[in-house]
């Protein structure tokens, strides 16, 4: 095994050099709380509060009164002490666990932030996850008490009313006239709630569990990662080493804050670093709160990314030639120019025309995601390479990073000064990699889980006697940074013996803006096919341009699918000769997550969508 050490004593800021004075300066002055003064997420608040009584910490929109409202850390501890005060008259032992089901909102923070600082185990679970998932969850993690949005979310679980009957307590933040009267444990937060609470902190302990977080999983029911305070402190610490982040700036919060990265990242390392965070209302609503909110920092999936791409690219090619002449400069020039300050390509006169092509381009691109990004984060799944350098070359400072919830997340993370956007980053101060035989990735950190919730067999298959733990992931290590090979599970080897990593496929034809989501299949076959789902307006333009074939069942069906193997295929020229897709099926309706097809980390069920379309898949191979 080859072993990385990537130990560095002592805190640093990376990137300062590279800063303009002003933003020098305001590096200069953060306020990091370090997870030794903290020792718990609850004793983090306090000594936030602390530090920043009158710090902003919160920023939500009031529905009622239509408008942003903002709250300060010294009025999130109180209203975390109102919090604990209700939760003390349930009576729970420290160590019992709590389960809550809230989009993000301060109220969230509130909850998790009580249950903590009495030392029980919070529970998140996904708003839109299914409810047998919900109900293995809370009967696995033997939850006492839940706490959810709405009695519309509530009726929801109506398939499940037996499990949430046992349990103590059903608390709903919104209740509303529809709250069904045979739950007896259910009782309405604002009448649950007392005038006042004293926040107190009684989890001391960094090694105390702090949560227990659900993998979604692809395949398999949810297991219970056990996360500690400390490794949840220790892992949004050493995230803090790679890319700071400031007193003045601004997290727009909208992946589930259930998901790790989104709790780790977004929510304790702002409240480390005394940022402030706002709560989007919703995914539909996230273009216009980026617009409004305006925040510094955004922490995101590569599904966002994709999206917004695939509108500037079939913006740009129903433009005048003029205007795709002068966005391709603009792309072309703003890449050199990145590449320049990352001092890998020398200045040449080009560079020149950058202020102005940014101008031109770049800066009405920004403006879409508020124009005040100074960090773009991107994980939960890798990005490909080509969307991110273009964002990067129209100035969107998106890096991209890799984790694991196992790993509390964050394993590893490109810097603004040493970005090199094909790589997942060099790996964190303080986290330890090796590579095994078959190239896997394996891992040894301050943020490791302490295992899976009563599953010691599944634990000692994931972390071996040394502390290593398996990602599953294949990389490779250079220029000292990592990047994803493949994925041991996910390859599929074709009846001839070749293998294939189909997430690598998929991501080269996602960067095609026709496609909105696609799935290689071919396992045991002869040959690779595709299922895709297209972008409707694109769709649309592509069967105008196509000629119907006259005398066929289904006009368009033969040309349209030579059309799209054809800008399939164009996507694969870095790829073995043997990775080419000859047959394809459109899915007509998205694979989404309430249909089970993809988890809520919007990743693929890859098993379930084959299953769904096994008639289709069926036809493709048909007389092979």
């Amino acid at each position: 095994m080859l072993l990385f050490d990537t130990h560095v004593q002592g805190p640093r800021a990376p990137g300062l050099h590279r800063l303009r004075e002003p933003e020098r300066a305001a590096a200069r002055r953060t306020d990091i709380i370090h997870p030794a003064r903290a020792r718990s997420l609850c004793g983090l608040l306090l000594e936030r509060a602390r530090r920043s009584p009158r710090g902003r910490a919160y920023v939500h929109f009031d529905p009622a009164w239509q408008q942003w409202v903002e709250s300060d850390w010294s009025e999130t501890a109180a209203a975390v002490g109102r919090w604990q005060e209700a939760l003390r008259g349930e009576k729970l032992a420290a160590g019992e666990r709590v389960a809550i089901m809230l989009r993000n909102r301060p109220e969230w923070a509130f909850f998790d932030l009580a249950a903590l600082g009495l030392g029980l185990v919070t529970v998140p679970l996904f708003v839109n996850d299914r409810p047998d998932h919900v109900a293995h969850m809370l009967r696995d993690s033997g939850a006492k008490l839940l706490l959810v949005e709405s009695c519309e979310h509530l009726h929801a679980l109506s398939p499940i009313a037996t499990t949430l009957a046992r349990l103590q307590r059903v608390l709903v933040l919104e209740p509303g006239d529809g709250t069904p009267a045979d739950l007896s444990p259910f009782a309405g937060v604002a009448d649950w709630l007392p005038p006042s609470g004293n926040a107190v902190d009684r989890c001391n302990d960094a090694d105390d569990l702090a949560t227990i977080v659900y993998t979604s999983g692809t395949t398999g029911p949810p297991k219970g990662v056990m996360l500690s305070h400390g490794a949840l402190l220790a892992n949004a610490y050493a995230s803090l080493m790679r890319v700071p982040a400031l007193p003045t700036d601004l997290f727009l919060s909208f992946l589930p804050l259930s998901h790790t990265l989104e709790r780790t990242g977004g929510y304790v390392l702002p409240m480390m670093a005394g940022s402030a965070v706002a709560f989007s209302r919703s995914i539909p609503e996230l273009a216009e709160d980026l617009q409004q909110v305006r925040p510094t920092v955004l922490i995101a999936v590569p599904r966002v990314f994709e999206r917004v791409h695939a509108r500037i690219r079939g913006s740009v090619a129903g433009a005048p030639a003029a205007r795709r002449v002068l966005f391709g400069a603009a792309v072309r020039v703003g890449w050199r120019r990145f590449e320049h300050r990352q001092g890998r390509r020398r200045w040449s006169p080009d560079l020149l025309l950058a202020p102005v092509l940014d101008h031109l381009v770049g800066a009405r691109i920004r403006a879409r995601l508020g124009g005040h990004l100074r960090v773009v984060v991107c994980g939960g799944a890798p990005l490909n390479a080509g969307i991110s350098r273009l964002f990067i070359a129209l100035g969107v400072p998106i890096l991209q990073g890799y984790g694991l919830t196992e790993a509390g997340p964050v394993i590893s993370l490109n810097a603004l000064d040493d970005n090199i956007p094909d790589s997942i980053g060099p790996p964190l101060d303080g986290v330890e990699v090796r590579l095994a035989d078959d190239g896997e990735l394996q891992v040894r950190s301050p943020g490791l889980m302490r295992g899976y919730w009563q599953r010691p067999e599944a634990t000692a298959a994931a972390i071996d006697a040394d502390g290593w733990l398996r990602t599953g992931d294949q990389a490779r290590m250079a220029h000292g940074h990592l990047f994803i090979t493949g994925r041991l599970k996910d390859i599929i080897v074709l009846a001839n013996g070749e293998k294939v990593a189909p997430a690598d496929l998929e991501q080269a034809i996602i960067a095609d803006p026709l496609f909105s989501q696609v799935l290689i299949v071919g396992e045991g076959r002869p040959f690779l096919s595709a299922l895709v789902v297209l972008e409707p307006a694109e769709e649309d333009r592509l069967a105008t341009a196509t000629p119907a074939d006259s005398g066929a069942p289904d006009a368009l069906a033969p040309t349209l699918e030579q059309r799209l193997l054809e800008r399939i295929n164009a996507r694969f020229a870095a790829f073995p000769g043997y990775a080419k897709v000859l047959r394809v099926a459109v899915a007509h309706e998205p694979w989404s997550i309430e249909q089970g097809l993809m988890t809520p980390t919007m990743k693929l069920r890859r098993a379930r969508i084959a299953q769904r379309h096994g008639d289709e898949v069926r036809r493709l191979y048909a007389g092979h």
